[in-house]
């Protein structure tokens, strides 16, 4: 039983997939507090061959507050113009057709809460990749937010009855291995190998929001492009 725990971000990248893929629970870790300048609510396409920043606008976000007490700001006032932009952005890719509906779909999703609306996102680009990965909330979960980071991971774990905990390779100094081990959890970390697929500019710009390579190749293939890391 392979598990994840991560917070919510805004169109992932490749790599946040590879996690999602490879695990059999993928815990979404919107109790937390939110990260200012971050990929929770922002991410990068390819516009006009350079890599640009597209933001969802938040209401009052502070890092002060919890993923899940945040609201998204009214459509009326960004989503014409965001979706505008993705359209002008690749409506010339190879699997625009397939994939702008969907994305139009999630951008326009009425919920204003930021972490349903992340969760949500979330677990419909994975059944359109076709990752069968199960979520959980925890928000919703577990109860255990008044526990320290690393034992409310490990607590996690035990509640899911997972033997193994994986965790993006950025992750390595937040975790003691000795306290998962006593634990009898096996602690690994997952390191992207470079992905590199067609793009409509000169040379390879990486890690780009999931719109770039749906858009691009579409999901069959990016969901070849899952198994191509490594564990540290």
């Amino acid at each position: 039983m392979k598990i994840a725990v991560m917070q919510p971000y805004f169109f992932p990248y490749i790599g946040y997939w590879q996690l999602i893929h490879e695990v059999d629970c993928f815990v979404i870790f919107d109790d937390v507090n939110y990260i200012n300048k971050g990929w929770i609510n922002r991410n990068r396409l390819l516009i006009n061959g350079e890599p640009a920043f597209i933001t969802l606008p938040l209401q009052g976000a502070s890092q002060n507050k919890k993923i899940c007490d945040i609201d998204v700001c009214p459509a009326s006032q960004w989503l014409g113009k965001l979706s505008r932009t993705v359209e002008l952005t690749y409506k010339k890719a190879p699997c625009f057709q397939e994939v702008f509906p969907l994305v139009g779909q999630l951008l326009a999703y009425e919920r204003t809460n930021l972490a349903d609306y992340l969760a949500h996102h979330l677990q419909t680009l994975a059944r359109f990749i076709g990752i069968d990965t199960r979520f959980v909330v925890t928000s919703r979960g577990y109860g255990n937010a008044d526990l320290a980071a690393q034992e409310r991971i490990i607590d996690i774990c035990k509640r899911e009855q997972s033997t193994v905990y994986i965790n993006p390779q950025g992750g390595q100094a937040l975790y003691d291995p000795a306290q998962f081990r006593d634990a009898g959890i096996d602690l690994r970390f997952l390191a992207m190998r470079p992905v590199a697929y067609p793009q409509r500019t000169n040379g390879f710009v990486p890690n780009l929001s999931i719109i770039d390579a749906l858009m691009e190749i579409g999901p069959e293939a990016v969901k070849r492009h899952l198994g191509e890391f490594t564990y540290l």
